[in-house]
């Protein structure tokens, strides 16, 4: 299904009844990362999952930022009538989150932040350091959007009233110091380290997430 923003059309399968949830993927990639996931989820809740603008079959865009993003999914929420959704966002998914979450502090029922940094230095430097090597080779902007932003202050952490999980892997690519960080700069967010995991291990083709949504929920299987 397609749903028209101010600046195009957002690509979005929905499925399941009950209360909306909102799954948002990361860098590079498209709602089909959370196929096993909605799988189980779709029996507990109308799952909404999204292709972010320049990803998948949503419209297509030469530069990136979060703050665009984060308004695409802003009109995509009100657009649709959606009563307080729960927003999981995987890595610039979970950026999204928190930015709304900032912004719009009546709009979400609360927000799941799965490996989420809110600066660039968030990310281990090795890992910076390869991004900034890639960029050098193919300049994408993905690559560029990585290496700017996110600029999430903690004042603007500090406005966030709804339900937060940080949730990472042990092997994350993002600093759990970082990780600790965010969590303890959001009023009364909580923090999930998965043992073994690395940043998207748990999410990307997997059920595991789906757990961590109906816990975060109190839908425990």
């Amino acid at each position: 299904m397609a749903f028209l923003t101010s600046d195009g059309a957002l690509f979005y399968e929905v499925t399941g009844q009950g209360q909306p949830l909102l799954l948002i993927h990361g860098n590079g990639e498209d709602h089909s990362i959370f196929d096993k996931a909605v799988a189980v989820l779709k029996d507990h809740f109308r799952v909404y999952a999204l292709d972010s603008r320049g990803h998948g079959q949503s419209f297509p865009v030469d530069v990136y930022h979060y703050q665009d993003m984060a308004e695409d999914v802003h009109q995509f929420i009100t657009g649709l009538s959606l009563e307080k959704p729960i927003l999981c966002g995987f890595s610039d998914g979970g950026i999204l989150g928190l930015l709304l979450a900032s912004q719009y502090p009546d709009l979400l029922g609360g927000v799941i932040a799965c490996g989420v940094n809110t600066r660039p230095e968030g990310i281990k430097p090795f890992w910076r350091m390869l991004f900034r090597l890639m960029y050098r080779f193919n300049r994408s902007p993905l690559f560029q959007l990585m290496l700017t932003e996110p600029d999430i202050s903690p004042d603007q952490l500090a406005r966030i009233t709804c339900p937060v999980l940080i949730t990472g892997g042990s092997r994350d690519m993002i600093s759990p110091k970082h990780l600790e960080e965010v969590t303890r700069q959001i009023p009364g967010a909580k923090l999930h380290i998965l043992p073994g995991e690395g940043h998207g291990s748990y999410i990307i083709g997997s059920e595991k997430i789906a757990q961590i949504v109906l816990d975060f929920a109190g839908k425990r299987e």
